[in-house]
């Protein structure tokens, strides 16, 4: 009886430690998962603020959405290597940043290639993109989740000169982020191309250590260069772009509808974004004239001209993937 009654114990004990353990267990897998993204945008960047008005709320059920602006937890340009080293979860991240590891995305960093912004959109979403997708996730382990609209990139100057065609940039030291991509662009342009972080141009502009930036006019006004220039061309050399990346990893560990939930949010964030961009860009030219700034347009063919020859006599030329150009101009 006493071996009878010491078996029925351990058996009540090991069920109910089981118990304990399952309990524990669906405890730990209901815990929301952490979704952390690194960006060097500010809080108050459309990109930012889409996110975290449609974005965060949508996937609050099983995650927990922690942006980090201003490059805070990880810096510019570092912040795939961050993903694939599972530091991090999330990224917005550009073609230029892309090509530096998988050059045939460079096709996306030549000046005067997508016409829009609506045609930015349908671009990403053609089979077009799928080899440089997966090219991504196989090499990088992330995956791109869905376009950002940042803008047609303009010239932002603090000198009074007056620039019309590429020669008469010559001499001027042009930011550019600091890859190779971006810096041909800026030598492209007919400028000096200097690498200098996006934190750091405010200061750089104020007190002359460069001649000019080149950005979207909503970034320019949510970054204030305003207050240190004095003229922006509307060459509209790129129509720009960035990708929001995901951890594949992270995303392999969702559930179905969890992915489903995902990818939505981020399509409407990134919607909700490119809507709100293209409604300040039509109204930011008032603005900066109201602030004393001269803008106007320049012979924005002649630029054309110089930037399309230079990309096709180059050698990133020679990474894209053949008929690619074609197959974007096809896309209406």
């Amino acid at each position: 009886m006493t071996i009878a009654l010491a078996r029925r114990t351990l058996i009540a004990a090991t069920a109910a430690l089981a118990a304990l353990s399952a309990a524990a267990a669906g405890a730990f897998a209901q815990q929301p998962i952490l979704l952390r993204l690194s960006s060097p945008a500010t809080p108050t960047d459309q990109r930012a603020v889409a996110l975290t008005e449609v974005f965060a709320p949508a996937v609050k059920g099983f995650a927990t959405f922690q942006p980090h602006w201003n490059a805070t937890l990880f810096k510019q340009g570092t912040e795939l290597e961050a993903i694939a080293r599972g530091n991090l979860e999330m990224s917005i991240t550009s073609a230029q940043e892309l090509a530096t590891l998988i050059p045939a995305w460079s096709i996306f960093t030549a000046g005067y290639l997508l016409r829009d912004a609506e045609h930015q959109k349908k671009v990403f979403a053609s089979d077009v993109m799928d080899d440089l997708k997966k090219q991504v996730e196989a090499k990088l382990g992330v995956k791109l989740l869905s376009v950002m609209y940042l803008g047609r990139r303009q010239l932002n100057l603090r000198t009074d000169k007056e620039i019309r065609k590429p020669e008469d940039l010559a001499g001027v030291k042009l930011r550019m982020p600091g890859t190779e991509a971006w810096l041909f662009l800026g030598q492209a342009l007919g400028a000096n191309p200097l690498p200098v972080a996006f934190t750091e141009v405010y200061t750089a502009l104020q007190t002359g250590a460069i001649d000019g930036q080149d950005n979207p006019l909503p970034t320019n006004k949510d970054s204030k260069f305003y207050e240190v220039t004095k003229q922006i061309v509307l060459t509209s050399h790129l129509v720009d772009q960035n990708y929001l990346a995901f951890g594949r990893k992270v995303w392999d560990k969702l559930t179905p509808d969890q992915q489903k939930t995902v990818q939505k949010a981020a399509d409407d964030a990134a919607e909700l974004g490119r809507r709100r961009q293209l409604k300040l860009e039509a109204e930011l030219e008032a603005f900066f004239k109201e602030k004393g700034l001269k803008v106007y347009t320049p012979d924005v063919e002649a630029f054309r001209a110089r930037v399309q020859k230079m990309y096709l006599e180059s050698k990133f030329a020679k990474d894209w993937p053949k008929g690619m150009v074609e197959r974007v101009n096809a896309i209406k």
